[in-house]
């Protein structure tokens, strides 16, 4: 039940969480619902704006913290009392909760659920793999079963499933990887998520779900988290630029990873519902880029040379390291009519961009004296 400080930050998307009302939702005649975990991810921001844009009611599963964390969706958000306005509503909920999975499906009645949810930083999950399996691999079990039992108990048997998947399933599999290449995992995150990826096929031939996973290579953009690579850098492009920092600390940058577009990925998930049969869909861009190569076109569009900043520290290297991601999507492409529009530069570019410029509103703060400068070396 949501507690008193819910209600008081007004102005973000955390005053959105109703969670005393559990009467089931009746949208207008024609609208569909769609139930999405982890919906203040990356991910979940551009697939609530995308399913907002298509005129669905959206409604997000988001896990109860003493601290907000619903930046990535403040820009859509509108108080619930405006009724007729508010078409993206947020509820308290856990994987690790099975209870509270089945008792909003049987409120909300969603037509699409759609599971981003995750423990999804691969480095993290050696620290923390019991964790990272529990939410991962037995929280996708816990969904798909309460989709199950509410199918069964109400015969709404036309709720469609997406199970968010990973290029990590693939590991050391050569490239390129498809939808008939071997899992090999290396790691517990990749490893969760090919068991999620086997429920999913289980629940869909066993018990005739409409359930699909969708294995998405990396997809990046500036709303990704900053302890990943990708932001990592681009963050740091634009501290070093403004004079903020000076040095950037890395692992491998001779890993090659299939990076795309976050904004891109999420319409493969969508239009993945959208078919007569429920399948399996590899998306990717089919370009492969090294860390180097990342760091070549962040630095260099903004005129530096990363040779200058970045150091190599070993804390960063991975137990077992997966050398080469990319991907074929062939199969997306001809069935689903899916194809990426941004590219590995713009995408880099684009996330250089808003990097530079928070680093800029962060500099007014550091000359203000309200930030520490030194937190960087």
């Amino acid at each position: 039940m949501a507690s008193l400080d819910d209600s008081s930050k007004s102005g973000s998307a955390a005053a959105a969480t109703n969670c005393c009302d559990t009467t089931p939702t009746t949208p207008p005649q024609g609208r569909k619902v769609a139930l999405i975990t982890g919906i203040t991810g990356q991910d979940g921001s551009y697939l609530t704006e995308f399913l907002l844009n298509k005129g669905y009611d959206v409604h997000g599963l988001i896990r109860r913290s003493s601290n907000f964390n619903t930046q990535r969706i403040n820009h859509i958000y509108i108080d619930p009392h405006n009724a007729h306005k508010a078409r993206m509503k947020l509820h308290y909920a856990d994987l690790t909760d099975a209870s509270s999975l089945r008792r909003w499906l049987d409120t909300i009645l969603p037509d699409e659920v759609y599971n981003l949810a995750a423990q999804s930083h691969v480095a993290v999950s050696f620290e923390i793999p019991d964790y990272t399996a529990d939410v991962v691999a037995t929280g996708a079990l816990r969904l798909l079963e309460a989709v199950r039992s509410h199918i069964s108990a109400t015969g709404r048997n036309h709720i469609r499933y997406y199970q968010a998947g990973s290029s990590e399933m693939f590991g050391s599999t050569p490239p390129p990887q498809s939808e008939s290449s071997p899992f090999h995992p290396r790691s517990p995150y990749a490893a969760s998520k090919c068991a999620a990826h086997w429920y999913t096929v289980n629940y869909r031939e066993a018990y005739g779900i409409f359930a699909c996973n969708g294995i998405l290579f990396n997809h990046e953009s500036p709303r990704r988290g900053e302890n990943f690579v990708t932001r990592k850098i681009t963050r740091a492009v634009g501290r070093i630029k403004v004079g903020l920092q000076n040095k950037l600390f890395l692992g491998n940058l001779q890993a090659s990873r299939d990076w795309g577009f976050a904004g891109d990925y999420v319409e493969a998930m969508w239009l993945m519902l959208q078919q007569e049969k429920p399948d399996d869909y590899v998306v990717a861009t089919e370009e492969s880029h090294t860390v180097e190569e990342f760091l070549e076109v962040a630095f260099g569009y903004v005129g530096l040379k990363w040779r200058d900043h970045v150091v190599i520290d070993k804390r960063y290297f991975r137990p077992a390291e997966v050398d080469n991601l990319k991907g074929d999507s062939t199969k997306a492409r001809r069935v689903l009519g899916w194809k990426p529009k941004v590219g590995f530069e713009q995408l880099v570019k684009m996330m250089v961009d808003e990097d530079i410029e928070l680093a800029r509103r962060e500099k007014v703060l550091v000359d203000a004296g309200y930030m520490d400068a030194q937190q960087q070396p």
